[in-house]
């Protein structure tokens, strides 16, 4: 460790030396102390609530007071509970090895890691983070943190976003609250609106890709299904964006917690945001309707192979999915020999089973005349499931030539890796949809 690192204080003399947990909790109280502190983030949750997922930490202040602000994410709802700095620090203290198994904590200057093996040994590693470039952001988008207020010291310029936290509606999601007048970001939602935001930059690139902002009419609306709402927050930011484009949004958030869909309707209905509404329903028992874009994130395994051809078969002109548990390519897989040195280790297998399976995807809907990339939306911090599937309907379909070689490619992938059965292209199949030269090109 070096002796310049600002969190490292010098060992006191004939004591014993700490434990990893130990040096997390004393990095952690030189972080706040020195205004150093950004996040803190608990993972790998096996406490008496089986429906915790993970547990959010951000530095707030409350009536002129340091607090901590926790934000426990559930499987079905967000809970956010403030508390004075020692009592939160205490109660860290005490979930570290005993809830959560994994911590990840963001300074200014560093990154740390603290995980628990399987017999409970404390592991700790730390490492510093680049320093930002000259010019580049700071504040909301850059190392001084994100949110609508900077850290101390940090630059006061934040980047430019195409929502607006004004939108009252966003007080009811718990993005916002009211501080001194004003609509202002919850601390602890911070990430999740740069997220948002994120989504929204992919969201209008991929509309003005496909020539949906075109000036429309009541006649012509922009129709989007968004499979797997949740609380909303896309579903709704995609409206307000529409909207603020001079375009007539029709946007449908399908949910299968009948609470979320409850909440959306409640939010769109006081705020009478017309073309948005919320229905109970899963992505694989819809009948067809006519769609502009279809949104998938987070849908599990072969659900978002359901998701993609509901939007192919839905002539959706934008198809946006990010992949999550991928479980139907990895027991199919043989090793091929030149690859065992590589994929004896199972994460290695984990990673190579989802790349294979999302270049499937991609290949099967450039078959189908789309545009198709595989891009990383979100931070790999916050989620190893961060990237998204982005098809564009071209204004022409591929030519038989391009179609049997695309074709040679997916036989090709499933052979070197012994795959028997894909979900979307067995979906395609089945409606002759891979026909090329008059036949079909069999696997």
């Amino acid at each position: 460790m070096s002796a310049g690192n600002p969190l490292f204080s010098s060992p006191v003399p004939d004591t014993p030396a700490p434990d990893e947990r130990q040096r997390f909790l004393r990095l952690l109280r030189t972080a706040l102390a020195e205004r150093r502190f950004q996040r803190l983030l608990l993972g790998r949750h096996e406490g008496e609530d089986a429906s915790i997922e993970r547990l959010t930490v951000r530095d707030i202040e409350l009536r002129g007071e340091r607090a901590l602000s926790f934000l426990w994410r559930h499987k079905t709802k967000d809970v956010t509970k403030n508390h004075p700095l020692e009592e939160g620090l205490a109660l860290l203290e005490q979930l570290l090895g005993r809830d959560f198994q994994q911590a990840h904590l963001d300074t200014l200057g560093e990154e740390v890691q603290l995980r628990f093996s399987r017999k409970g040994k404390p592991l700790l590693q730390v490492g510093k983070k680049a320093a930002p470039q000259a010019g580049g952001p700071a504040g909301p988008d850059g190392p001084a943190g994100e949110g609508a207020s900077m850290a101390p010291g940090g630059h006061d310029r934040a980047k430019p976003r195409e929502l607006s936290m004004a939108q009252p509606f966003w007080r009811d999601l718990g993005v916002t609250h009211e501080l001194k007048g004003q609509a202002a970001l919850v601390p602890a939602m911070a990430r999740k609106w740069k997220q948002i935001n994120k989504f929204i930059e992919i969201f209008g690139a991929a509309v003005r890709k496909a020539g949906l902002d075109a000036p429309a009419s009541a006649d012509r609306p922009v129709r989007v299904a968004d499979f797997g709402s949740g609380k909303g927050y896309l579903t709704f930011a995609m409206h307000d964006w529409l909207r603020a484009q001079g375009l007539v949004p029709q946007v449908q958030g399908v949910e299968l917690k009948q609470d979320m869909v409850a909440l959306g309707n409640a939010a769109a209905a006081r705020h009478g945001l017309a073309g948005l509404s919320f229905e109970h329903g899963d992505v694989r028992e819809r009948g067809d309707q006519p769609l502009d874009v279809m949104v998938a994130l987070h849908a599990c395994d072969i659900a978002t192979d359901h998701a993609m051809h509901f939007g192919l078969r839905s002539g959706a002109r934008i198809i946006m999915c990010a992949p999550c548990c991928h479980k139907e390519i990895r027991p199919q897989m043989n090793t091929p020999a030149a690859l065992r040195p590589l994929l004896q280790h199972g994460i290695h297998l984990g990673q190579e089973a989802e790349m294979v399976t999302d270049s499937l995807r991609a290949l099967l809907l450039e078959l189908m005349g789309y545009d198709t990339q595989v891009i990383e939306f979100i931070a790999l911090e916050h989620t190893s499931k961060n990237k998204m599937v982005l098809a564009v309907k071209r204004p022409q379909d591929p030519s038989p030539a391009r179609r049997a070689e695309l074709l040679s490619q997916l036989d090709e992938i499933k052979r070197f890796y012994g795959l028997r059965s894909q979900a979307l292209e067995t979906l395609l199949r089945v409606e002759g949809r891979l026909e090329v030269d008059g036949g079909v090109n069999r696997a």
